[in-house]
């Protein structure tokens, strides 16, 4: 039997394509934003998503908070969005400086441009290790403009369609 270590794990996973999104929050007037690459569809009725994010993240706490989130389906150009919500570039702030997005009907920032998003009022928690996994009920939704979209596969950030 072969061992399975951390790293093992993170190439494999290195080897799946998966959308980049950015999912924002809303807590005690501050807005926060983190990159992921873990969004799927859980149910379309009632309509579920989940997102797992970091146990160590600030974004996680806020999440738990706040009870709601925000999932932005990232465009090829937005790139830059993807890097910086990551921390791979200068951080964005709590107000959001330089990033366009208007408040979703949970507050939510709404990223201008991106190709499409979901918002979410969080149903159900579960502990995954060294992630918490967010099941949200999506409050509404929306489509943006149909463009590339950013994925994520071999460790790089790439276009597809």
């Amino acid at each position: 039997m072969v061992e399975v270590d951390g790293e093992l794990i993170r190439d494999v996973m290195a080897r799946h394509a998966s959308s980049v999104c950015v999912v924002t929050t809303l807590y005690d007037g501050r807005l926060h934003g983190l990159t992921v690459s873990s969004f799927c569809s859980v149910s379309l009725d009632p309509p579920l998503v989940l997102v797992c994010v970091a146990r160590l993240a600030n974004s996680c706490e806020l999440i738990r908070s706040s009870g709601l989130y925000a999932v932005n389906l990232l465009s090829w150009r937005q790139m830059f969005l993807a890097d910086r919500f990551s921390g791979r570039a200068p951080l964005v702030g709590a107000n959001f400086d330089e990033v366009q997005y208007r408040p979703a009907v949970t507050g939510a920032p709404i990223l201008e441009g991106c190709l499409a998003w979901v918002d979410c009022r969080v149903q159900d928690t579960h502990e995954g290790g060294d992630h918490v996994i967010f099941v949200g009920h999506v409050e509404a939704a929306g489509l943006g403009p149909q463009d590339a979209a950013l994925v994520h596969v071999n460790r790089r950030f790439q276009r597809i369609g």
